[in-house]
């Protein structure tokens, strides 16, 4: 029989599991009223900079090791600087030239790009399911975030009423989201390196604080006006997105991220924009259309199916043997039913012939 506290670590772990995603799907929504009234720097700084010292100061509390040695301190800055000054300065300048869902659909389609590096580096095995569950994931969040008429227009088989072209991706800052989508997922495999000279906890406190102080000055460099607009109301959308879409959220993925299944840890960031946009619903008025929340279905699904893909794989072997077995069976049935009948028959045509 289960103890209280087992039962409770058991129900507890898939609420851990998803939190990092439900922080930043309505830290993303804090962002949106925050951005008009500030500058993306300053915001991108803000997001890391304290979040890192809170970080800190919690590993501190619970006696995690400090960095030792040159290789650990070179991890953590180049960690730094993909998943710190690239990560975070492109998704605040995307959030500033592109819509929230086309660049949220490009920024929450890392998992496709860990899964591949995760399969290439650590051996992590993808499958068939899993396959279809990045397939599907993908194409739910598409369905969440491009215009309903490109859906519509695509289903039609109306494929010159889609206006797209380069110039536009570009000047809009969809590219921005992408490269924050990449940088992402490149600095997810790389804390699997970073961890193997340093503490998970203490390395991302570090890597938030050596990433801030870059867009600080970039800011410094090239903005103004970073706070003058800024209400209550806006530092608190700041300090929600500061503690728990940044030190919370972040100490608990690249914790987990350290030691779990990339492949299937990371596939939860398809739940990011569902977040968004249900929070999105409730706090701005952004209604939900048919198609999204069946992208919002599809998502659901994809996570079930990346997650689950090992037990659905050997339940699937299970089924197909089980099949063949009784197929096998029935051709035997057969077979000795038919050579019981010829049998049967020359017995008889034997009997006819001596009498």
């Amino acid at each position: 029989m289960e103890s209280n506290i087992t039962k409770f670590k058991k129900y507890l772990y898939p609420l851990i599991l998803i939190t990092p995603f439900f922080l930043w799907g309505t830290a993303m929504v804090a962002m949106k009223g925050v951005i008009p009234n500030t500058t993306p720097l300053f915001m991108a700084g803000i997001r890391l900079l304290p979040a890192g010292l809170l970080v800190l100061a919690v590993g501190m509390i619970l006696g995690r090791p400090q960095p030792q040695g040159w290789k650990a301190w070179l991890w953590i800055s180049l960690f730094a600087l993909v998943d710190g000054v690239m990560f975070q300065g492109f998704l605040a300048e995307g959030l500033v030239r592109t819509g929230a869902g086309l660049g949220s659909v490009m920024i929450d389609s890392q998992p496709i790009a860990i899964a591949i590096l995760s399969s290439w580096l650590f051996g992590e095995i993808i499958g068939i399911w899993g396959g279809i569950g990045l397939l599907t994931g993908v194409l739910g969040i598409s369905l969440i975030g491009f215009p309903d008429r490109w859906i519509v227009n695509l289903l039609q088989g109306d494929f010159l009423n889609i206006s797209f072209n380069w110039e536009a991706l570009f000047s809009n800052g969809e590219w921005l989201m992408l490269l924050a989508s990449l940088s992402m997922a490149v600095g997810t495999i790389m804390i699997r390196f970073v961890t193997r000279y340093a503490d998970p906890v203490t390395a991302t406190g570090w890597h938030m604080i050596v990433g801030g102080l870059p867009l600080f000055i970039f800011s410094g460099i090239g903005e103004s006006n970073q706070w003058a607009n800024l209400d209550l109301n806006g530092w608190l959308g700041l300090t929600y997105a500061t503690v728990f879409g940044s030190a919370i959220a972040y100490g608990l993925f690249f914790y987990i991220a350290s030691s779990g299944n990339l492949t299937s840890f990371t596939s939860l960031t398809f739940l990011t924009p569902v977040f968004a946009l249900i929070f999105g619903n409730l706090f701005l008025a952004e209604v939900l259309s048919e198609i999204q929340w069946v992208g919002v279905c599809l998502t659901l699904v994809s996570i079930l199916l990346i997650n689950q893909r090992e037990r659905i794989g050997q339940w699937w072997h299970k089924e197909v043997r089980e099949e063949n077995a009784e197929t096998s069976n029935s051709q035997k049935t057969d077979r000795s039913a038919i050579a019981k009948q010829v049998s049967l028959k020359i017995t008889d045509s034997t009997s006819r012939s001596i009498s």
